[in-house]
């Protein structure tokens, strides 16, 4: 289930990647926004990763490695996940600082919206962030997503945005 763009490979995590998902979580500029600036216990990555195996064996989705083509680096995660108890999944995304700004997150995140909509045949896509975060409101606006709320989710402005399939 690779997910190739013109410039990134995305590959499901497997139970191998333990130590990029758990850096990538617990990096300061990735875990601000994921975990609420919480350096999450390497237990709990090992779990995500059970969970990702899962969903994708189960369902076909959960979250990619976002790898560079032509370097091969590592650059962060993109994929779907469940948030808030809904019935489906969530865009969602995170790349480390040094690869920010240069539209990956934005064409990742398209990579999974296309295999959202055509493999998984999902009719509409949510995502949702942080009050305020002003690049991933960006991302999911090249997206064509539109902002659908805005409410107190966990004590925090949580902002929703949706696109649907068209």
């Amino acid at each position: 289930m690779e997910l190739l763009t013109k410039r990134l490979k995305l590959i499901p995590f497997d139970r191998n990647d333990l130590d990029f998902l758990h850096q990538t979580f617990t990096d300061p500029f990735v875990r601000k926004y994921l975990w609420d600036d919480e350096i999450i216990p390497r237990e709990l990555a090992q779990e995500i990763l059970g969970t990702n195996h899962a969903h994708f064996e189960k369902s076909g989705w959960g979250l990619w490695k976002v790898i560079l083509k032509e370097s091969k680096e590592f650059i962060g995660f993109a994929g779907l996940w469940l948030f808030f108890e809904e019935q489906q999944p969530q865009l969602l995304y995170g790349l480390l600082q040094a690869f920010t700004g240069k539209g990956y997150a934005t064409e990742a995140s398209n990579a999974v919206v296309d295999y959202s909509f055509g493999l998984l045949g999902f009719h509409n896509l949510t995502a949702s962030f942080d009050a305020g975060h002003q690049p991933s409101e960006k991302v999911c606006r090249r997206l064509g997503m539109k902002k659908i709320k805005e409410e107190v989710v966990n004590g925090k402005p949580t902002v929703f945005y949706r696109l649907d399939k068209s």
